[in-house]
């Protein structure tokens, strides 16, 4: 009876700067090792792979979509290879799999069939926001999309900022590219003068964007975050 395939988790950049700038060369590795991938899109997956092994024949590639139109029941045929003994590699879109990203439901199932999973050292924008805030590190907790409903997402950012001042935690959370600067402006409208809120905007990407201030100095400042991958923290002392 063969051993087990792996499960890696293999992430990738932020956007469109050089991979190996923010991969290390064990990412690399893997992805020459392995032929059969479970993606959030084909498309995009076959690019980053290529951007990190250009010499890796795209015809070689098997890819099993992970997406909202993905059947549940399909998953477990996903990890057939690894019951078979073969390694499977799980793309994320952008960042590390299983955060922010459907990539949790198959790593949850992979520890449930005793299936040894890999995960890789790769960017988050999480992570790596958080890191360069100044607030702290030692409580935190990702929020991730706040609600679309003007009311209630001003209601949200009120009870967040309450939370870093009860708590002392740091609280963090994200909005698509195409609404950030109307989140930047309700953030700025919402909270009190002296709770500092960190924009981290294009990652790890030339055009980085990284500053913390209190509200009140946010309000005189100007940035176009619009279309840009952006991550906001916030903490009230």
């Amino acid at each position: 009876m063969n051993p087990l395939g792996k499960l890696y988790l293999i992430p990738t950049t932020l956007g469109e700067n050089e991979p190996l700038n923010v991969l290390p060369l064990t990412v690399k590795k893997i992805i020459e090792e392995v032929d059969i991938f479970i993606v959030e899109n084909e498309k995009t997956a076959r690019k980053d792979i290529k951007r990190i092994s250009a010499s890796k024949p795209q015809s070689s590639l098997k890819l099993f979509p992970l997406n909202k139109f993905t059947e549940d029941s399909e998953l477990p045929t996903y990890l057939e290879p690894c019951l078979q003994g073969q390694n499977v590699g799980l793309i994320s879109e952008a960042g590390c799999p299983g955060i922010a990203d459907p990539g949790a439901d198959i790593v949850n199932l992979a520890h449930k069939l005793n299936i040894k999973v890999v995960p890789l050292v790769g960017p988050s924008s999480i992570l790596l926001a958080l890191m360069a805030s100044g607030m702290n590190g030692q409580s935190f907790a990702f929020n991730g999309y706040l609600p679309k409903d003007p009311s209630a997402r001003k209601a949200e950012l009120k009870r967040l900022e309450r939370l870093t001042y009860e708590h002392n935690q740091t609280q963090c959370f994200m909005e698509t590219p195409f609404r950030n600067n109307k989140l930047l402006q309700d953030v700025i409208a919402v909270l009190n003068d002296d709770t500092e809120l960190c924009v981290a905007c294009d990652v790890t990407l030339p055009s980085e964007y990284i500053k913390t201030l209190p509200i009140k100095i946010w309000r005189n400042t100007k940035i176009d975050l619009h279309k840009r991958p952006t991550m906001f923290v916030i903490q009230r002392k």
